[in-house]
């Protein structure tokens, strides 16, 4: 089973951005397509972005289209998040996840894989 470390996470601002970092320990996300998913209070989990293996791929939700750019680098079995102009919907947990196909854009088809880092923004 793979383990991740997600990091990246804070307390900013409207307007604001972060980063967001996913490391993979032990196995390797190879082959995976990889997502990004977050969870508000109260809310069911969404599909935020998704990328494919090679890294040719790329699909956000409209929600954070323009905002949000997702990449990886499989040498360093990492995915990241780059989430500028932030707003205070896009509060909440943001989980690193394995999938099979980049271009769906269904948080069922997602495994999370780690516990977590949390985007708080402020309005």
């Amino acid at each position: 089973q793979v383990q991740v470390v997600e990091s990246g996470g804070g307390l900013v601002q409207a307007g604001d951005s972060l980063r967001l970092s996913c490391e993979a320990f032990g196995r390797t996300f190879h082959g995976y397509a990889m997502g990004w998913l977050r969870q508000a209070p109260g809310k069911e989990r969404e599909f935020v972005a998704a990328i494919s293996w090679p890294g040719d791929n790329t699909f956000y939700a409209n929600g954070v289209k323009g905002r949000f750019t997702i990449s990886r680098d499989n040498a360093k079995n990492s995915v990241y998040l780059q989430m500028n102009s932030l707003k205070p919907e896009d509060t909440g947990l943001y989980y690193c996840a394995a999938g099979r196909d980049a271009n769906v854009p269904d948080p069922r088809e997602y495994a999370p894989l780690g516990l977590g880092t949390q985007v708080t923004v402020s309005s």
